[in-house]
């Protein structure tokens, strides 16, 4: 194999290792100060009309103890990945979920939700 190729084939395999959704966190905090600060707050054990968002990558949907979740979301058995916050926030909560408590019209700028993403991965 010649030199070119295999740095082709070596940078196939680098972004092929990439997030699929790699985004600034820091420019996600921002994000979400305009677009979830007003129903969630990062620390832990904090709820406010919506859930603590703490630990919120990698957990399992509708498992923060002391929030009252809707029958919608407790009856998912969801686990917060990237890529399912990502399908879930690309849209109105409404349709994400039908059934919702959640009152969102979605985050419809992909740099947008690529950065709130990111961030949301640093809260643990």
């Amino acid at each position: 194999m010649s030199h070119g190729l295999r740095l082709a084939a070596m940078a196939t395999l680098v972004a092929a290792w990439a997030p699929a959704h790699a985004g600034d966190a820091k420019a996600g905090a921002d994000v979400f100060k305009s677009e979830c600060a007003e129903c969630h707050a990062v620390k832990e054990g904090r709820n406010k009309k919506g859930p603590s968002l703490f630990g919120i990558v990698g957990r399992p949907s509708a498992s923060v103890t002391d929030y009252a979740y809707s029958d919608a979301l407790k009856s998912r058995q969801w686990t917060w990945t990237p890529e399912q916050l990502h399908t879930y926030l690309s849209q109105p909560a409404k349709t994400a979920n039908p059934g919702t408590k959640m009152k969102y019209d979605g985050l419809t700028d992909a740099k947008q939700l690529d950065d709130l993403i990111s961030y949301l991965q640093t809260l643990h």
